[in-house]
């Protein structure tokens, strides 16, 4: 009897409508494209990274053509690397530019929050072609260079805007409260600022830091053998006929690593958010 009285007070829940529509309809489409655009792909990788290119069998023999491939961990510790040197690089370069602009004295912010974003809808292989251009103008002869400061600049948006969501929806009263228990601004910008911000930096470091792992075109059009990546390593592979069902277990190799590294940073943020909750 006791579960079935009603608080007083409180409304019973109705399922939104949208002129007779369901809520939960409108994301259908978006379903749809994931089972044909991330789901189906995922078990074709699956089926030619477990199976034979000649006769179709279930073979492991792609995966230990991976393990068995000399020089291979130093080709993926160098993506690695490369990947987390983009990432560091991008967020100190955003996070003082996200201060700023998220900003209640800054004016006209979104103008240039524009100004950054607008890049994107460039193509990235035209963007890198661009940087080759600078770059050569300005004699940068070293090919790790050239190809760090591809990747900066093609993925520092992805950086930038996570942190600039979370740094101009951030509750001013908190950071006013600091100010007036007597905080520096540089107090208040590690022990308030930055904790709080924390699901931003976690999710623009998972956007640079994935895609750059995996990127091979913009290793290709700035660098040279030496900046040879394990992207590089899947293309190659893809682009051999008779390679896809190497090339595949090769990805889904990185694919689970890359998995590895989401399920470790969403636990440190549940973690921290979980903490910060407590206090």
């Amino acid at each position: 009897m006791q579960s079935n009285l009603i608080v007083a007070g409180a409304k019973p829940q109705k399922k939104l409508k949208i002129r007779g529509v369901k809520r939960s309809a409108f994301a259908l489409p978006y379903l749809a494209l994931s089972v044909l655009f991330v789901i189906v792909p995922l078990f074709i990788m699956l089926y030619y990274a477990f199976t034979d290119g000649a006769s179709g069998a279930i073979t492991g023999a792609n995966f230990v053509h991976f393990f068995s491939r000399p020089n291979i961990m130093a080709v993926m510790g160098k993506s690695f690397l490369v990947a987390l040197i983009t990432t560091v690089l991008c967020f100190l370069l955003a996070y003082p530019l996200a201060l700023v602009l998220s900003s209640p004295t800054f004016n006209k912010k979104l103008i240039l929050v524009m100004l950054f974003v607008l890049p994107m809808w460039i193509s990235s292989l035209l963007r890198t072609y661009a940087v080759k251009i600078v770059l050569y103008m300005l004699e940068v002869s070293n090919a790790w260079v050239a190809v760090t400061v591809g990747m900066v600049y093609d993925f520092f948006p992805f950086m930038l805007l996570p942190l600039y969501s979370v740094l101009s929806g951030m509750d001013r009263s908190l950071i006013e409260a600091s100010q007036d228990l007597g905080a520096s601004a540089l107090t208040t910008l590690f022990k308030v600022r930055l904790p709080l911000s924390l699901p931003g930096i976690v999710s623009g470091v998972l956007m640079v830091f994935m895609p750059t792992v995996s990127s091979f075109a913009i290793s290709d059009v700035l660098g040279d053998t030496s900046t040879y990546m394990f992207g590089n390593i899947i293309n190659q592979w893809f682009a051999n006929s008779g390679g896809w069902n190497i090339g595949s277990a090769y990805s889904l190799i990185l694919l689970v690593l890359i998995a590895v590294t989401v399920v470790v940073a969403n636990k440190i943020t549940k973690g921290r958010t979980e903490i910060g909750g407590v206090l």
